[in-house]
């Protein structure tokens, strides 16, 4: 029953993203004083409609939730002799309502951004607890990470600090296990924290440490050597780190960045995509996001809060795509037409937005079975 809850929630979320971007669409229609026929959320066959008796607008929740249109008035015509008619407005009007949508998708990816960055935090940590032998006066509780051996701690632009100190690690073993070693010396590098609202430069030592593993089924004990910081949480006992929390204008400015960077980790994966660096199988599709979704906000539904601005800046980078259908190709086909002043056939341009949905369709589709299968 939670599980299904999870799954509906989920559905609920993806729904709201779908509504932002057709919004986008709607109120930059509206504004443009554009005759608007139907705005619908999801696809197929109507599950809740109304027609608007004072604009003749029609509004529509579909059973299909894979996305969602703002229909408008002479959308697939040529425009000819009618003034209302979507196609006969001026090439730069029909662009801003074109990138209305993926407009909106980044203004909320920046609101929930900063929400998520002042209510719990996400990539930057903060020093709670550490070891009193190791590094010994070198942290302070309260050190908030900002860069680890010159990378700054950004999952976008820079590196993780779990993955920044897991190098640093693996270099102080290369260190300590080389044939050129020195009895006596250490492997260090430099982090800089931010301490009492200042930065402050730490030179932190990487040392190896002898821990016991007892194997849970047949008891043995088993000695290995690990390479520490004094930041462990099994060496301590407890969490060492935590998200820092940013103030409430701290993290308005943080947020920019940080919704761009969601936006920028999207471009990364398409390309890497495209040049067969990652298999179409880490790819999902609305079954798979949804899934996704509900199997880890079920372990915390704070994670809810970085899923948002996340597929908000989804939705904008694959929107801006000059894939047929998509907002990016309907710019890039109005823009041809402003240049060469005159539309490019009509029924050939419909032809291709038709094609290419059917293959985004069908794609989606096909993501999500060998997501699942493979």
């Amino acid at each position: 029953m939670m599980t299904f809850l999870y799954i509906l929630l989920a559905i609920v979320v993806l729904l709201f993203m779908v509504l932002v971007h057709e919004l986008g669409h709607y109120i930059a229609g509206k504004i443009l004083k554009f005759k608007i026929t139907e705005f619908s959320i999801g696809f197929g066959k109507a599950i809740f409609s109304h027609t608007s008796k004072k604009t003749g607008e029609k509004f529509s929740l579909r059973i299909f939730p894979l996305g969602g249109y703002c229909s408008f008035y002479g959308e697939e015509e040529d425009g000819k002799g009618d003034e209302q008619s979507f196609n006969n407005q001026k090439p730069w009007k029909r662009i801003i309502v074109f990138l209305a949508g993926v407009t909106m998708n980044f203004i909320t990816a920046i609101i929930f951004s900063w929400i998520l960055l002042c209510t719990v935090g996400y990539d930057t940590p903060q020093i709670i607890n550490y070891s009193n032998y190791i590094n010994v006066g070198v942290y302070q509780e309260g050190d908030i990470v900002r860069s680890v051996d010159g990378t700054n701690i950004d999952f976008a632009f820079g590196d993780t600090f779990n993955s920044a100190i897991t190098k640093q690690k693996q270099e102080a073993k290369e260190f300590y296990e080389s044939e050129d070693y020195i009895e006596g010396s250490r492997y260090s590098f430099r982090m800089v924290v931010t301490r009492d609202g200042k930065d402050v430069e730490l030179v932190v030592a990487v040392e190896p440490y002898t821990i016991t593993q007892i194997d849970d089924e047949t008891g043995e004990t088993t000695k290995v050597t690990a390479y520490v910081i004094g930041l462990e949480s099994d060496i301590v006992g407890e969490p060492c780190t935590t998200a820092y929390r940013y103030g409430f204008f701290e993290g308005l400015g943080r947020s920019f960045s940080m919704a761009f960077g969601f936006a920028w980790v999207v471009l990364k994966s398409l390309w890497m995509l495209i040049t067969f660096q990652i298999p179409i199988t880490e790819m999902g599709g609305t079954i798979t996001t949804i899934a996704t979704m509900a199997e880890y906000s079920q372990q915390n539904i704070a994670n809810m809060l970085i899923f948002i601005p996340l597929i908000s800046a989804n939705l904008a980078v694959f929107n801006l795509l000059p894939f047929p259908a998509l907002d990016g190709a309907h710019v890039l086909f109005t823009t041809i037409e402003w240049i060469r002043r005159k539309p490019i056939n009509r029924k050939v341009e419909n032809t291709i937005h038709f094609v290419g949905i059917c293959i985004l369709f069908a794609f989606v589709v096909i993501v999500d079975i060998l997501h699942f299968i493979l």
